[in-house]
């Protein structure tokens, strides 16, 4: 999984692929006369950990194609990271109605890709550290920024119900939710129709 990286990593890997291109393997002792030790560790700690370059064998390494970095840059990452989290949460409002409408509707491209989560307002500290270490941008109640982003809209409760192994708002509210704006008549009328019980 290819993850964005602060300004000493992007040098640091600019350096590597101007003298090694994609195919050349290098060590970590090229950074010995440059940054000191630890600076050293913590730099190719960050280049393997966020996908920028792979180790070939114990001491050397080589640099990713930056192309696919940069198309990794823009992947869908949420719906993985999520499935790792400790804490309550509820996909909701049109993140709710793209679940429980098999994706008929979708929200999302590869420029702008919002998620709204509902979290326990005493877990507000956890979540955005639990998306901030795997570098998605996160805002509470609104935001937005190119790519992949979360907004996290505090509560007191969580209600959800399972769906595609993730916690989503229960059907019968995000049905409400999509007849309420003409916008979402396309996934309301799926919904109502592929769960003809529920109104």
């Amino acid at each position: 999984m290819i993850t964005e990286i602060p300004q000493y990593g992007l040098k640091a890997f600019a350096l590597f692929f101007t003298r090694h291109g994609i195919k050349e393997e290098f060590k970590q002792n090229e950074l010995d006369w440059i940054v000191t030790q630890s600076m050293k560790k913590k730099i190719f700690s960050l280049l393997l950990k966020s996908g920028w370059i792979k180790k070939t064998s114990k001491n050397t390494y080589i640099c990713v194609n930056p192309n696919n970095i940069i198309k990794g840059l823009l992947e869908f990452k949420v719906p993985e990271i999520i499935k790792k989290a400790k804490k309550p949460y509820s996909f909701t409002n049109l993140s709710a109605i793209e679940i429980w409408s098999d994706y008929c509707y979708v929200q999302r491209g590869i420029e702008k890709s919002p998620y709204f989560i509902k979290i326990l307002k005493k877990d507000l500290k956890y979540w955005k550290n639990f998306f901030n270490n795997h570098n998605i941008s996160n805002y509470v109640n609104q935001g937005t920024t190119i790519g992949e982003y979360i907004i996290l809209i505090p509560t007191d409760k969580i209600n959800s119900e399972e769906k595609y192994n993730f916690k989503v708002e229960p059907l019968k509210e995000t049905i409400r939710l999509a007849k309420s704006n003409e916008f979402y008549n396309y996934p309301y009328n799926y919904m109502r129709s592929k769960y003809k019980n529920v109104r």
